[in-house]
């Protein structure tokens, strides 16, 4: 029976509250609005940044909520005036929408890809209307997370926010693209531009470090050096491109002063915070080299925290910035990284380190998170 202009009735993991496990509750999935589109989610990838926000270190975080930003699926149903997906079609959600108008300056730009046409709905956990599509079964609304919410079975979107994706493309595995994987390789290409014979220092070894890694090799760094405090990351670091491993927590001076001195003279060309540590975003930029350094902060500081060096450092000509979702483009640039995965020349399943079945193994997959062990778990539906 189709369910085209139906609500839909089905599972979801529900945050009721900060730091409270995640609640298995059968909800209610409205129809999409004009512009918005119905999916069925797949598979969802765990992200630090769910975590993050059910730990209540989002000031944006709202509850109640369903999270999930990094996910598969298959379009159900679309909203009045859609016309760049249709029911059937695989997508990956972008929490980083690309609204494409002619007047969207940040669209048109070359430079960024922070489109704001629905950010004010999305910090505030609604669609763009105004009101959200999920209820639990007593008819209390409930907040949208990122402009996605795929920790349950359906969830509606914004068009602007759907990437359309290859028809074959195994969505257990390219959901991967709908943030950390994309996030990291598009820091390396996209907004520092990193180069053929640089040198880089990657700081933080999940998953996203790991595809900065992974993005310099491909770009041609002739020296990658990984750092963490887990030596146990190193050989998945040795095997994505690290050509050199170092332990911070075993110096006796701060690391800064061990990868500018001890191994290079200089520092290195290009350096990445991975972590969200501000601290660390300091010694990633003061290990980038004298004159022409570039250091790109990725990890997301807790609420609250702000950065620190000394002016000199800047002055002495390195370059501090950031990126979001790696400055990809999502609606035009997600799609040709699931291309180049399909060709085989973007291998990205050793990113997946766990497997959960059902979206009732949310849970499980967030402790797996904890574990340390864990770069991506990755929840089939």
């Amino acid at each position: 029976m189709s369910t085209i202009g139906k609500p839909i009735e089905c599972k979801a993991m529900v945050a009721r509250a900060a730091k409270q496990p995640l609640s298995l509750e059968t909800i209610i999935v409205d129809p999409p609005k004009a512009g918005e589109v119905r999916v069925k989610v797949m598979a969802n990838a765990l992200c630090h940044t769910d975590i993050y926000t059910l730990d209540g270190n989002d000031p944006e975080g709202l509850f109640p909520c369903i999270l999930g930003h990094e996910a598969g699926c298959i379009v159900e149903s679309v909203g009045e005036g859609v016309t760049s997906v249709a029911p059937g079609d695989r997508v990956i959600p972008c929490y980083t929408p690309m609204c494409c108008e002619a007047q969207c300056i940040f669209c048109q730009s070359p430079k960024t890809n922070l489109c704001p046409k629905i950010r004010s709905s999305q910090g505030q956990g609604v669609m763009p209307d105004g009101t959200s599509r999920f209820k639990d079964t007593e008819g209390n609304p409930i907040y949208h997370f990122m402009g996605c919410s795929t920790m349950s079975e359906y969830t509606v979107l914004a068009e602007i926010s759907c990437a359309k994706v290859d028809a074959e493309a195994p969505l257990d595995k390219v959901c991967l693209f709908g943030c950390g994987v994309a996030t990291g390789l598009g820091a390396v290409w996209n907004t520092c531009k990193v180069e053929v014979n640089s040198t880089v220092a990657v700081f933080g070894l999940g998953a996203v470090g790991l595809a900065v890694i992974q993005g310099a090799k491909m770009a041609g760094a002739s020296k990658i050096f990984a750092v963490d405090v887990n030596p146990g990351k190193f050989p998945a670091a040795i095997k994505m491109g690290a050509t050199d491993t170092v332990d911070s927590s075993k110096l006796d001076k701060p690391v800064q002063n061990h990868i500018a001195g001890d191994l290079t003279d200089w520092g290195v060309d290009y350096s990445f915070d991975c972590t969200g540590n501000t601290t660390v975003m300091r010694a990633a930029l003061e290990c980038s080299h004298r004159g022409w350094g570039t250091s790109c902060v990725i990890g997301v500081a807790a609420s609250g925290h702000e950065i620190s060096t000394r002016p000199f450092q800047l002055v002495t000509g390195r370059v501090w910035k950031g990126t979001a979702f790696g400055g990809f483009k999502s609606r035009r640039d997600v799609p040709l990284l699931v291309e180049r995965f399909m060709a085989g020349k973007l291998p990205i399943d050793d990113y997946i380190t766990h497997t959960f079945n059902g979206v009732e193994g949310t849970n499980a997959a967030i402790d797996a998170l904890h574990g340390g062990e864990c770069l991506r778990a990755v929840v089939k539906y």
